[in-house]
């Protein structure tokens, strides 16, 4: 139903001067850190955009190390609060912050989550009003089918459902699928994902590596289902 491209929109909100803010979300395990780190690496050599990246995952053991890891490698600055803490006031800090040192973008991780877990899915509600992002990402992988379609489904629903503003609900905005360079032909989940929640596939991953991330090619996916 729309289109999303992520480094014009942040370009434009740097010429007006404000700070560009991503959410990744998503089950556990899908590569939501890696794959946050590759739109890193892209905003940052594509847009030459100052990057910082929100360590909001306060829960997994290691999440906030292996975005240090990151960041390092990458030459980005990391906010972190360490574990134990409200993932939403991390985020609005890290925003607040990004704004008073003249940051382009905020990046911020969350801590996974099952679709069907709703004190986590409320936490996640909560973090997406207060900060209110430019973009809400859904990150998944394209490997596993129909799971990640009903995973993409449910979290769009809780978001929406648990919103704090029920005047305007905030759901998903977008999808980031990893391991693309896995499924051949078979993009029946990315086309499922889509035509379920309206939204665009923003980006691909395509392999291990920070450059290994591009935007989903409408063409190629058209050619692969009539090929």
């Amino acid at each position: 139903k729309r289109s999303v491209d992520v480094l014009r929109d942040a370009l434009a909100a740097k010429a007006q001067g404000r700070v560009y803010t991503i959410v990744f979300l998503g089950v556990n395990g899908v590569g939501k850190s890696t794959n946050l780190a590759k739109v890193a690496y892209y905003l940052k050599h594509k847009g030459n955009l100052n990057v910082m990246i929100a360590a909001c995952d306060t829960f997994r053991s290691g999440a906030v190390e292996q975005l240090k890891t990151h960041s390092r490698c990458l030459g980005v600055d990391l906010f972190d609060r360490g574990y134990g803490k409200d993932a939403a006031d991390i985020a609005r800090q890290a925003i607040h912050h990004a704004g008073q040192e003249g940051y382009d973008v905020v990046l911020v991780d969350t801590a996974g989550r099952m679709q069907d877990n709703e004190p986590l899915m409320r936490a996640l509600a909560k973090l997406v009003a207060i900060n209110t992002p430019d973009l809400v990402l859904f990150v998944g992988e394209a490997l596993v089918g129909n799971d990640s379609i009903d995973q993409l489904t449910k979290f769009n629903r809780s978001l929406i459902d648990l919103s704090f503003d029920a005047q305007n609900p905030r759901g998903v905005d977008g999808i980031l699928l990893t391991k693309y360079d896995t499924v051949d032909d078979k993009v029946g989940a990315a086309l499922s994902m889509v035509y379920e929640s309206g939204q665009p596939v923003v980006f691909v991953g395509t392999g291990q590596k920070y450059m290994h991330l591009r935007k989903m090619q409408v063409k190629e996916v058209v050619r692969q289902l009539m090929g």
